[in-house]
């Protein structure tokens, strides 16, 4: 199977970064682009598995944006050919005008700020319909996920001083909690690292059954 090759048009740095280095963790091919014209050569190449696309820099009716759209609305795979798949950025600023047109159009979209395992949530349900990823990358991010929700509750609760603080058990992290920092991806990347050296150990160890 080729490697999995995700192209991102985004023309800020923080955000570029940010995106980046959590999509570098899964160890796929990734590209950012900060023009248009950059951008439409890349999706040109047909290279690309995943297009994730600020609304902030390209607009929503811009051609690249109509190229995009067709993109996304177009059958994962269809007569052997797989297409790739687009996910939509709409900055919090932008997505009283932008959401209901993606709600409506049923284009698949993440809002900024987000939390990153929102965003890997999406970007694996997309490359699962094209089937360049066999498995979710969920089911792999739940215990550490669970690990980083009771660390955030203890440290607000320290924070606050009260050791009754309400706790979120909705589906979805507060607003606040859509917010990755430097720390946090740090923080997850070594813990991602000692899960990988510690299954490599299991896996050299004889099986005595």
């Amino acid at each position: 199977m080729a490697k999995i090759g995700i192209l991102i048009i985004e023309n800020d740095e923080a955000s570029q970064a940010a995106i980046r280095q959590v999509l570098d963790s899964e160890g796929w091919r990734v590209r950012t682009v900060p023009a248009v014209g950059q951008a439409l050569a890349e999706l040109s190449t047909g290279a690309w598995s995943l297009v994730i696309a600020n609304i902030a820099m390209i607009g929503l009716t811009s051609p690249i944006y109509m190229t995009l759209r067709e993109l996304a609305l177009s059958p994962a795979m269809e007569e052997g050919v797989v297409r790739a798949r687009v996910l939509f950025v709409v900055p919090e600023v932008a997505a009283a005008e932008a959401r209901p047109i993606f709600e409506r159009e049923r284009l698949p979209y993440v809002v900024k700020p987000f939390h990153f395992h929102d965003l890997l949530e999406k970007v694996s349900d997309l490359l699962m319909e094209s089937s360049v990823l066999k498995n979710p990358i969920r089911r792999v991010r739940r215990d550490v996920r669970e690990i980083e929700r009771k660390k955030k509750e203890e440290r607000e609760e320290r924070e606050s001083g009260n050791a009754h603080a309400e706790r979120d058990t909705g589906m979805f992290a507060s607003r606040d909690s859509y917010v990755m920092t430097e720390e946090e991806i740090a923080e997850y990347e070594l813990t991602e690292k000692k899960e990988r050296e510690l299954k490599k150990k299991k896996e050299h160890l004889p099986n005595h059954f």
